[in-house]
């Protein structure tokens, strides 16, 4: 009967060990030490990625371009859309009125066409700039009652006391809140046409005209009127 002997383990575990010991670097990294150094204006590495990077920050300037500068309003009265139709299907076109003023007595008016409704909004506003035309206040308000119409469209326009406010629709406010105008009363009659309400509107401010001026037209001078003398108190 043969017999089988089994040899010591411990030799074994000893040579594995040891083995394992030598195949193992002496120390293992830091986190610290596998992290890149960052990089001069970028942001910190979070979440193993780098992300909150914004980039060098820009001086802070007070100019916000063309509109703070000019100090101009621009509103869209209206927009309209056209429809050609064509072997392939139909093209559209977009008209934009446009009122463009500086809320210190002048304002323009501007129709602007193109494919698409942006570009026609900026063609608008660059022939309602170049039209602006200077209209009379008298401080907030206008000076006397005026009437005017274009086209279809009739357009009445009082003085109003302060405090009153703009009495007036949308496309009738419009022009008038872009001239500087607060306190009116208003009333559009006629059609209700958007391209000739405002060009209605835009006449009547036009026709204003301050006392000085007419005065000073007809060649007259302006009397100052003496202030009122107060009675002698009665004697007792």
């Amino acid at each position: 009967m043969e017999k089988h002997t089994v040899a010591d383990p411990k030799p074994i575990e000893s040579a594995a060990s040891s083995a394992e010991t030598s195949a193992a670097p002496s120390a293992a990294p830091s986190a610290e030490t596998q992290r890149p150094p960052a990089r001069e204006g970028r942001g910190d590495f979070r979440g193993g990625g780098q992300r909150g990077f914004r980039g060098p920050r820009r001086p802070r300037s007070d100019d916000d371009g063309d509109k703070k500068e000019d100090a101009l309003t621009e509103k869209v009265v209206f927009i309209n859309r056209s429809a050609k139709v064509v072997k392939g299907g139909r093209r559209f076109n977009f008209s934009a009125l446009i009122v463009v003023g500086d809320r210190r007595g002048k304002v323009g008016i501007g129709l602007g066409k193109a494919g698409e409704v942006a570009d026609a909004i900026k063609k608008g506003t660059e022939s309602a700039r170049n039209a602006m035309v200077p209209v009379c206040l008298k401080g907030v308000t206008i000076p006397h009652e005026v009437y005017a119409h274009y086209g279809g469209a009739k357009v009445l326009l009082r003085p109003a006391s302060p405090g009153t406010g703009i009495i007036a629709g949308k496309t009738v406010r419009a022009v008038l809140e872009s001239a500087g105008i607060k306190d009116i009363l208003s009333k559009s009659l006629g059609s209700k046409n958007a391209a000739n309400v405002v060009k209605a509107t835009l006449s009547a401010l036009q026709s204003l005209r301050l006392r000085e001026t007419i005065f000073e037209a007809r060649g007259l001078q302006i009397r100052k009127t003496p202030a009122p003398v107060a009675a002698p108190a009665a004697v007792a």
